[in-house]
């Protein structure tokens, strides 16, 4: 096992002050070693010094380090709710070859969170293609569907979402507000409770149940 490998099991085992002994050997030996600047900023990151983090990221970026160098800045920059910035990033790691499940999702997170929704769209959806299991990618893949109004393709992506993480409160919410837009009251209710069950505090469930039940007693 070479030394960033040994670095990375620190890190998985939480030792933290181990693992950046190790990480600042190998640059030391070898100063050009883009990995070993970006293990360092992970640990820097994880230890909640994140200004010094990014600055080993970017010494990653220049020496080369390609996709993972870029994909570690813009972790680090979204955090920081620097989504502009963290876009830059996200973008370049997918030029730069990192063409990951992760990378798409947190770029089209980035868009998400700079309100344009309907460009995140495509990155969500690459995002599942390419992770049909991650159960976060779904919920966010669908909720941009629900909103561009494709709403069967929403409840698709949102039921696929509960299927993967029964106890999603938000996945199911929004499987009932889906229904309920396409009129079909049982189902609305059958997630709208389900919501409420996993998560009783959830005040949108609650008050949507409440308008949909009593619009339909009104109807009765």
């Amino acid at each position: 096992m070479d030394k960033n490998q040994l670095g990375i099991q620190l890190m998985q085992d939480g030792k933290w002050e181990e693992a950046a002994k190790i990480f600042m050997e190998v640059i030391e030996r070898d100063p050009k070693d883009a990995v070993a600047y970006i293990n360092f900023g992970n640990v820097l990151s994880a230890v909640g010094d994140p200004e010094r983090a990014l600055k080993f990221f970017e010494k990653a970026i220049q020496l080369g380090g390609g996709g993972a160098a870029y994909y570690s800045a813009g972790a680090l920059l979204y955090e920081k709710e620097q989504f502009d910035e963290a876009k830059k990033m996200f973008d370049a790691a997918i030029k730069a070859g990192l063409q990951t499940s992760d990378n798409y999702f947190m770029l089209g997170m980035c868009l998400i969170q700079l309100q344009t929704a309907r460009l995140a769209l495509p990155y969500l959806q690459r995002a599942v293609e390419l992770n049909p299991t991650d159960a976060e990618a779904l919920f966010q893949c669908g909720l941009c569907l629900a909103q561009e109004g494709m709403l069967d393709e929403a409840i698709n992506q949102l039921q696929k979402c509960v299927d993967i993480d029964s106890e999603h409160a938000d996945a199911h919410y929004n499987l009932g507000v889906a229904y309920a837009f396409k009129e079909n009251l049982p189902q609305a209710l059958v997630h709208l409770d389900k919501a409420i069950e996993i998560q009783p505090d959830h005040i949108l469930a609650v008050n949507t149940k409440a308008v949909l039940t009593g619009a339909n007693s009104d109807v009765n």
